[in-house]
């Protein structure tokens, strides 16, 4: 079997909510969306999604994922798709840097070889763990009484977790943190995720104004170096995101033990084989994970779902369905919440079907 053409379809998602916002008065009301389709000679055809969350918040941004597809589309053709480990190297040695764009491929690529096998990629990814996937909400950045309503509102759905963003001025996020606590249950799960956006000294204080509250703090700073300041200066679970990008950090993490929980994006990583490389590390290291990428709509929800559901729920902290944020869907078959839970399609592959219609005309196509 080898590749014959990749292209791609440009989308856009509109939030349900109508914008989204986080640390340093960051916005997005409509995501852009890169659609990767890979075909092969044998009639196979696999879909991937690439959706960075705006080009301020990771080195990625939405008309890069389709330049780089140009750039390296052309290098693939007539590689095996099956063969994930040759074609990552491949890719990596076609194109230093950029694992955003090399994400949409390598995720199609699994969708082809579920397709192949008869299998769903989470049975390829080591198997289905469980019956279903737990959820958080992510929560912008509003004033701590609003804040408190949508969790109010989105725990009356179904969702138990939540992630709260913050990183903004250190009294009100105080006040948020406190606000959205105390309508919470025991069990509910809350994570003040501030996105990089406090100074050492502001998440120091934050952190201590908060000690008798139930919360996870999630990437207080820019560097690693000040966040694993603030963590030797808390007791909270502490988790890390925006400087996780590779195994060597993962590696340096546990060293340092900088974490208890570490976020793992698809994008960010460069697609299913290389997560699916730091979640195999991080369960044998004994690290909890939130599953899941920048953004997208459907086709990104179902290849999370399929590597949530394939990670053992002793290390599964929580995942995301970003399909149920947007009001454009993408694919037939993607998964979708019911009570704060998701699971993966027993289809082969991915499980999903591109909605045509919605997609519209090829902005990239390489054969």
């Amino acid at each position: 079997m080898k590749i014959v053409r990749i292209f791609a379809h440009r989308v856009e998602l509109p939030l349900v909510e109508g914008s989204y916002k986080w640390s340093g008065g960051k916005s997005v009301s409509v995501f852009d969306s890169t659609i990767v389709g890979v075909e092969t000679d044998s009639g196979l055809v696999g879909y991937g999604e690439v959706c960075p969350l705006g080009p301020f918040y990771l080195p990625a941004y939405a008309e890069g994922v389709r330049a780089g597809l140009r750039e390296l589309g052309p290098h693939l053709l007539g590689w095996d798709p099956r063969e994930l480990s040759k074609l990552n190297q491949r890719m990596d040695a076609a194109l230093k840097g950029h694992p955003y764009v090399k994400s949409g491929i390598d995720i199609a690529c699994w969708d082809i070889l579920g397709k192949a096998c008869g299998l769903p990629v989470c049975v390829l990814l080591g198997g289905r763990y469980g019956e279903s996937v737990q959820l958080y909400r992510a929560i912008s950045q509003q004033s701590p009484a609003q804040m408190a309503a949508n969790v109010a509102g989105y725990r009356a759905e179904g969702y138990t977790r939540f992630q709260l963003k913050v990183g903004g001025d250190p009294d009100t996020d105080i006040e948020r943190i406190r606000a959205v606590r105390a309508m919470l249950l025991p069990t509910d799960r809350l994570v003040a995720d501030a996105n990089t956006g406090w100074t050492q000294h502001e998440a120091v204080r934050v952190t201590r104004a908060v000690r008798d509250v139930d919360v996870y703090i999630e990437q207080p700073c820019l560097t690693y170096e000040e966040c694993l300041a603030v963590r030797r200066n808390t007791d909270h679970p502490f988790v890390l995101d925006e400087n996780v990008d590779s195994l060597e950090m993962l590696l340096r993490g546990k060293a340092d033990l900088a974490m208890d929980v570490v976020n793992l994006k698809i994008g960010k990583l460069g697609g299913l084989t290389k997560t699916r490389q730091a979640r195999d590390l991080c369960v044998s290291m004994g690290i909890a994970m939130t599953l899941e990428d920048s953004w997208g709509g459907d086709i990104t929800t179902a290849a999370i779902a399929h590597l949530a559901h394939s990670t053992p729920e002793d290390y599964r902290f929580t995942s995301t369905d970003f399909n149920s944020y947007v009001t454009v869907s993408t694919a037939n078959g993607a998964p979708r919440r019911e009570q704060g839970r998701m699971r993966a399609s027993d289809a082969p592959g991915l499980g999903i079907d591109p909605r045509w219609d919605v997609l519209g005309p090829r902005v990239v196509d390489i054969h």
